[in-house]
């Protein structure tokens, strides 16, 4: 696929998401199913079967969706990608999750043209934004606790988290307290975080990164209850055993709409984000040859 057609379909998906479906949640229940069957219905047009994992929450029966690439030579060990497609209440959730989304669909076709020895699995969770985060009632922290009384040998786990936006102007970037005094006051870069406990897997993800693709990127290892390193799916994975690390555009630390009505698919740089999505197909290829 061409940057430019895969640009144009980050955008549609995007467009559909936070455009036609708009806010997303268990308080607007039909735009929620709305997303679920988008989401199903494409990945069952690239030929994926799609394995539902529901539950009730709010008395809303929710859903997080998986497809598996399997892995020709070592396919017990996997690699998840994983994003949340509902939305907080009150906005559309163009870039918060629906560029999250967007990748993880993009993702699932792009990997489908490389020989993957390692298994590739794609998850889609539900209700990852307040109330429910930071509660059983998460998706991903359904998922996760499945995963592992199934015995999943989850490798490693990415989420897919708040990706499309990006800015050239000096002191548009925010970070935590110190953080500023080590990285770029631009926010033109995509993210890798986690904690000190999984800074080995994600030194050798950067590598690989970079190895493939010009984008710029930058990591960072932390203690998790610094403000913006825990805020998503991977938290979920962290509790559970598993390696996790969140690639992000930093949310909140850059993007002057999250958690806002405006955060509209207009807002987005589907080009920038079009080059980090091939980057990450590659270098989630390469993960599955070499291994964790």
């Amino acid at each position: 696929m061409t940057l430019p057609a895969l640009a144009e379909a980050l955008r549609r998906h995007v467009e559909y998401l936070a455009g036609e479906i708009g806010e997303r949640n268990v308080f607007h229940p039909q735009a929620l199913q709305a997303a679920e069957n988008y989401l199903a219905q494409t990945w069952h047009d690239l030929g994926l079967e799609v394995q539902r994992q529901v539950y009730e929450a709010k008395g809303v029966a929710s859903a997080n969706l998986e497809v598996t690439l399997p892995g020709r030579t070592w396919p017990h060990e996997i690699v998840l990608l994983g994003a949340h497609y509902d939305s907080v209440q009150g906005s559309p959730g163009a870039n918060d999750n629906g560029s999250g989304v967007a990748v993880l669909l993009a993702l699932s076709q792009l990997l489908q043209s490389f020989s993957l020895p390692r298994t590739v699995r794609l998850v889609a969770f539900v209700n990852e934004e307040p109330p429910f985060f930071f509660t059983s009632k998460q998706g991903s922290r359904q998922y996760a606790k499945m995963a592992r009384a199934r015995g999943d040998n989850i490798r490693l786990m990415l989420s897919l988290e708040t990706m499309g936006y990006y800015c050239d102007r000096p002191g548009c970037q925010r970070y935590p307290p110190l953080f500023r005094f080590f990285y770029p006051a631009t926010g033109h870069f995509i993210g890798f975080v986690t904690c000190f406990k999984y800074r080995r897997q994600l030194r050798r993800l950067t590598h690989l990164f970079r190895a493939v693709c010009d984008f710029p990127v930058e990591q960072a290892a932390a203690f998790a209850w610094i403000p913006g390193v825990a805020w998503s799916d991977h938290l979920s994975f962290w509790r559970y055993g598993y390696p996790g690390i969140m690639v992000t555009d930093t949310a909140l630390f850059r993007y002057p709409w999250y958690h806002h009505p405006e955060d509209t698919p207009d807002k987005l740089d589907y080009t920038r984000l079009a080059r980090v999505t091939e980057g990450l197909a590659s270098a989630i290829h390469q993960l599955t040859v070499e291994g964790i």
